[in-house]
């Protein structure tokens, strides 16, 4: 099914902004068709959309990872692989390789290169930890570089390239612990939680009910492309960009003004690419508030999926159960925004 036309790029920055917005709550409506609840990782999802960015979403099974990222492709009308992962899953399993075919004509074989189910524009990498560090090094060029390397040839992926995987926090047996250096390439970790009770209830009884009315696609590749390069023109004020750089700064336990509970339980602190993240998302969360300039709250929302894969506690932390979100929500109300600013 195409997407509907209205939601097309067009040359007029105020006019896309505002299609950008109406686009955002056209998706959650259609999403809502099949997602019970989740208010706040739909907007995650789609803020890092939006900005660019690849997300990892973290939680037990049974709680619709799966089933949002395969329902926001319909909606995208984007095309859409599933790679499961496990650990005799090679790297070529993922990007693709060379065949021998032979020419019907002259007789001639050559190789010919198969894609693999890494070219398409959303790509869901289910239980991502449960494959070796090679395949997932593969994994982490594509994320990062828009590209995969075959045999020493390089071949683009398509754009808009948007990489959803998933990891089930509480199985370690037989997994394989995500590298420092490719959790750093994802701009959010989106956790799911358990639905209030309410909630819980509707998903039951509509998920054992004839199905419902299928959700709609809305926005096309060319849009999103489009609303991804709308996102970066939106302007940030010096006081907001430097209150993100601040709160990355704060996290590392070897500066003069790390707080104490920094030092305490944090082994590293969140990398450049944390302020970054902050700046970006900021800027796509304001335009699906309609918003034309970011604003220290805009900020502020984003630094639990932000900083939580990317503050490494030590063993201090883990002997007292301290989690990075509580560290963040600490650090949120001790690092105050400019009084001068937004």
């Amino acid at each position: 099914m195409e997407a509907d036309p209205r939601w097309i790029e067009t040359p007029d920055d105020g006019e896309l902004a505002d299609r950008l917005r109406q686009g955002g709550e056209a998706v959650r409506a259609e999403l809502k068709k099949v997602i019970i609840g989740q208010d706040d990782v739909v907007e995650q999802v789609l803020t890092s959309l939006f900005a660019g960015g690849n997300s990892l979403i973290v939680g037990v099974p049974g709680l619709a990872k799966t089933l949002l990222i395969q329902t926001l492709s319909e909606v995208l009308d984007l095309s859409f692989n599933r790679i499961q992962f496990t650990p005799d899953l090679m790297p070529s399993d993922i990007t693709g390789t060379d065949i021998i075919q032979e020419d019907p004509d002259t007789g001639q074989r050559k190789l010919v290169f198969m894609k693999g189910p890494l070219f398409a524009n959303i790509v869901l990498a289910d239980e991502i930890n449960r494959t070796p560090p090679k395949t997932q090094s593969a994994l982490l060029e594509a994320m990062e570089e828009k590209q995969v390397t075959i045999q020493g040839r390089t071949y683009g992926l398509s754009a808009p390239f948007f990489v959803l995987a998933t990891q089930n926090p509480i199985e370690l047996e037989g997994t394989y612990p995500l590298p420092e250096a490719q959790l750093d390439r994802f701009m959010f970790q989106i956790n799911i939680d358990y639905l209030p009770e309410d909630e819980e209830l509707e998903v039951i009884q509509r998920t054992t009910t004839v199905a419902g009315e299928p959700p709609q696609a809305i926005l096309s590749a060319e849009a999103i492309a489009g609303f991804q390069h709308l996102v970066r023109k939106v302007p940030i004020s010096e006081s907001v960009a430097r209150y993100a750089v601040q709160l990355a700064r704060r996290t590392r336990p070897g500066r003069d003004d790390a707080p104490d509970y920094v030092r305490q339980y944090v082994g590293y602190g969140a990398s450049v690419r944390a302020a970054q993240y902050l700046v970006l998302g900021g800027k796509a969360r304001a335009l699906l508030r309609g918003e034309v300039n970011v604003s220290f709250d805009d900020v502020r929302s984003l630094c639990a999926p932000v900083f939580r894969h990317r503050i490494l506690t030590n063993f201090h932390a883990e002997s007292e159960r301290v989690t990075t979100d509580d560290l963040v929500k600490q650090l949120l109300d001790d690092v105050k925004p400019p009084k001068s600013g937004m």
